[in-house]
């Protein structure tokens, strides 16, 4: 399977709505007052949302994959506002890569893998 990428700029309005589906309500990823006072200075995403957002581009292109197994972690957060630049590569079936990057420094903001049928 050829490489996938898409652009994202995530909203507050999204944090907002993937913590009442989630039941994921935590300040950070909510409260903008809150968030101001910690050491990101504001909200920021929740993990999973980027996770959705790169499965999505999974589903978009091949709607039949399964998901046998999967890692990830969040070296970097993500805030609302600033573009992002989502990865999916890999082998189908097999074990996909995915990444999501801040656009404007390259920071990575999620880095996972997959195994997929």
């Amino acid at each position: 399977m050829p490489e996938i990428t898409a652009a994202w700029t995530p909203t507050q309005a999204e944090f907002d709505a993937f913590a009442a589906v989630s039941g994921d309500d935590n300040p950070i990823h909510v409260d903008p007052d809150f968030s101001a006072r910690t050491a990101f200075g504001r909200t920021v995403s929740h993990g999973m949302l980027i996770y959705a957002k790169l499965w999505g581009l999974v589903m978009a292109a091949r709607p039949e994959t399964r998901q046998l197994r999967q890692e990830m972690m969040f070296p970097a957060p993500c805030f609302a506002g600033e573009p992002v630049t989502l990865r999916v590569a890999g082998d189908w079936p097999g074990r996909i890569e995915m990444t999501a990057r801040r656009a404007a420094d390259g920071a990575e903001l999620f880095v996972g893998a997959a195994e997929v049928a």
